[in-house]
């Protein structure tokens, strides 16, 4: 059986999310892609790396995602709003984040995630930053505001609400987090 490794990768994504590193067995994820286990490890070599790659995949395409929505012109604070929402998980899943669920289950014990999520989080950081200084240039944050204070409470925010999110807490409680934060910058 033939299949594409781009594919698979993005199911596996899914299937992490969902169900987490310690929680997916080699044969639920072969089950998941339509492959055989051979083909799993042929192709990714092992759960761990599969597991690396997709955390990749996964950050690449949230911080794709995040500049997209946060570029063009018109107010800055509402698509900003809307991206912290979607980093933190609300909406259509209750997941969370997938990066953050990993820290929280392997951070302090693999090197390869608390570095993934390292590097997220101050893309997101400096991506939140970037968004602030425009809204303050347009006259959305008063001067007085410093953006790289401000991205850093947002990124906290966002964090944490994802924490809230895959522990199934109310969305509308979720909002309300991250509106005060956002209120405040």
């Amino acid at each position: 059986m033939k299949f594409e490794a781009g594919e698979a990768l993005d199911k596996a994504v899914e299937v992490f999310w969902q169900r987490g590193f310690a929680a997916t067995t080699p044969q639920a994820l072969a089950d998941e892609l339509g492959i055989g286990r051979g083909s799993l490890y042929n192709t990714f070599k092992s759960k761990h790396h599969l597991f690396n790659l997709a955390l990749h995949r996964y950050s690449a395409s949230r911080i794709t995602a995040l500049a997209a929505g946060l570029e063009g012109p018109g107010p800055i604070l509402p698509r900003l709003r809307e991206a912290m929402r979607t980093l933190a998980g609300i909406g259509d899943h209750r997941y969370g984040c997938l990066i953050v669920n990993s820290v929280a289950e392997l951070g302090s014990t693999d090197e390869g995630v608390a570095d993934v999520a390292k590097d997220l989080f101050l893309q997101i950081e400096h991506t939140f930053r970037a968004a602030l200084e425009r809204a303050r240039t347009t006259g959305e944050l008063t001067p007085d505001r410093v953006p790289a204070d401000s991205a850093s409470a947002l990124l906290a925010a966002v964090i944490g609400t994802s924490v809230l999110a895959k522990s199934g807490a109310d969305p509308t409680q979720l909002n309300r987090i991250l509106d005060a934060t956002l209120k405040d910058v």
